[in-house]
This record gives structure tokens, C-alpha cells and sequence, in this order.
């Protein structure tokens, strides 16, 4: 089964349609607030060569980072999540 995790905060309006986007296409994932979690946004400064960029997205450890609703789609349908 593939993971997907949004890394962002509540108040980003890419991260929110990201998730919407998500959302509508019925497939599940996991929302990590980097503004609640150290961590993670040690996480996404470290793939976005020290920035915060959010959103962030991880499926199955292919990193998007700000992705379109297309360039989501690509990934997904080539993870098999997407026909």
C-alpha cells in the first residue's frame, strides 16, 4: 500500500488545495503541520535546500515539492493510485 504525506501548515493556501485536491479524489493521506512539528519541518527544509516551501508532498518517498494538480496526478497514476 503507498503513503503519501502532506507536509504544511493550516494557513497555506497551496498545502489546503493540495489536500482538497486530495480530498475529492479520494485518496487517503497523512497532513503533517510543520508549524506543530519540528521534525517534519526539518524534514522540508532539508529536501527544499533550507526553505520552508509548503506544500510538501511525499509518495512513497518521490518528493514534490509545490507540485500542480498535474504533476500530482502523474505520480499518483504512475504509484497505481490514480487511473
Amino acid at each position: 500500500m503507498s503513503s503519501i504525506n502532506i507536509y504544511g501548515t493550516d494557513e497555506c493556501e497551496d498545502t489546503q488545495h493540495t489536500r482538497q485536491h486530495l480530498d475529492t479524489l479520494g485518496i487517503p493521506y497523512d497532513y503533517i503541520n510543520i508549524e506543530q512539528d519540528p521534525d517534519a519541518a526539518n524534514w522540508v527544509r532539508h529536501h527544499n535546500e533550507g526553505s520552508e516551501k509548503t506544500p510538501t508532498v511525499d509518495v512513497d518517498g518521490l518528493v514534490l515539492t509545490m507540485p500542480s494538480d498535474d504533476e500530482l496526478d502523474e505520480v499518483l497514476r504512475s504509484e497505481g493510485l490514480l487511473s
